[in-house]
């Protein structure tokens, strides 16, 4: 069995990890960590885990050696800390902001500060099993995923493989987003008489997350919106690009067809009838999968590229749990394989 511990626990992403470590059939939770809750019971926090785990919260000063430390701490956390985290866990797996970007500068512009261990950067392998599959198999070190990015770099994925995207144009992409985005604290935009009904321009512009899209893809004219909607969990992206030359749904089939075929978590929804015809975030609460899609106005050779996911599923602790089975040799869909729920 692998021992795994999780750094930060008791927050959302640290909830799901552990709810999905628990039926995880290769896997032992040795330690889950909170300064703030050490003594109480995990469940006070998660309660859907009641019954499930009689596992109490520690304080980091407890942490024992283990072959995974999964982090789930704010930003900032783990990059200062990180030579003390790898002398813990024979693996890293961490959730945060802080391992994506490869590039110190690309870092400095995005987060505002200079990066507390830049020489680590180029040892983390980023997290997107879509795009580095091979590279997460063979590292001992995976960076978390930007949910907003992970939407975008899905939907627009198809396109990419196919080089069908005019790059000589803008590529606008629009995600709405839960209110589980913004973490287990609270703060005046969660009281629920402002969250309430809210569809909330979040960031217009300069989103951290698009640094990731131009990393994955090398897309440099990436422009990302975000807008927090009445939902508490899930991202849907929508995405404008312009094709390069006439393209029709024939073209579109066998591209996103193609970017699928190896892909366990993406499934194509593209439907001419009924009421799921398009991706719809709502039907993939608590799951793994990505659903992607398109829409195509052949006059002016637009298309827009849809992905919804769960934001603490794909776009977090299922992305990390991918990860890990990945970095082991376990089949890449264990613990992973729940479906969703319809309706909820």
């Amino acid at each position: 069995m692998l021992s795994v511990s999780i750094v930060g626990g008791s927050g959302y992403v640290g909830g799901e990890l552990l709810r999905l470590l628990l039926g995880h059939p290769h896997v032992e939770v040795r330690q889950v960590t909170s300064e703030r809750l050490a003594g109480q019971y995990v469940y006070s926090t998660h309660p859907n885990l009641r019954g499930r785990s009689e596992l109490r919260y520690s304080p980091q000063s407890t942490l024992e050696p283990c072959d995974v430390l999964i982090l789930a701490l704010p930003h900032g956390s783990a990059a200062k800390n990180i030579e003390h985290y790898a002398g813990l866990g024979q693996a890293i797996i961490d959730c945060s902001a802080d391992f994506r970007l490869r590039d110190p500068e690309a870092y400095s512009r995005w987060y505002g500060e200079k990066h507390p261990a830049p020489h680590w950067l180029e040892r983390f392998v980023y997290g997107l099993p879509e795009l580095y599959r091979e590279q997460i198999r063979a590292t001992r070190y995976v960076s978390g995923v930007g949910c907003n990015a992970t939407a975008i770099n899905l939907a627009l994925l198809p396109l990419v493989k196919a080089g069908l995207i005019d790059q000589t144009k803008p590529v606008v992409a629009e995600v709405k987003v839960g209110s589980s985005e913004a973490g287990a604290v609270a703060n005046d935009g969660s009281h629920h008489a402002e969250r309430s009904g809210v569809v909330r321009s979040f960031a217009p512009v300069g989103h951290r997350h698009t640094a990731e899209i131009v990393q994955a893809h090398g897309l440099e004219n990436v422009h990302i919106s975000i807008t927090s909607v009445e939902m508490v969990r899930g991202a849907l992206a929508t995405c404008h690009v312009f094709t390069q030359g006439s393209v029709n749904e024939r073209d579109l089939w066998r591209a996103y067809r193609a970017a699928a075929a190896e892909q366990p978590f993406l499934r194509i929804v593209h439907d001419r009838t009924g009421l799921h015809r398009h991706p719809e975030p709502k039907i993939l609460a608590g799951s793994n999968y990505a659903d992607i899609g398109w829409a195509l106005d052949e006059t002016t050779g637009r298309v827009v590229a849809l992905c919804a996911l769960d934001n603490l599923m794909k776009g977090a602790a299922g992305a990390a749990i991918q990860c890990l089975n990945l970095m082991h040799g376990f089949d890449e869909s264990v613990g992973l394989e729940f479906s969703g729920l319809h309706p909820v």
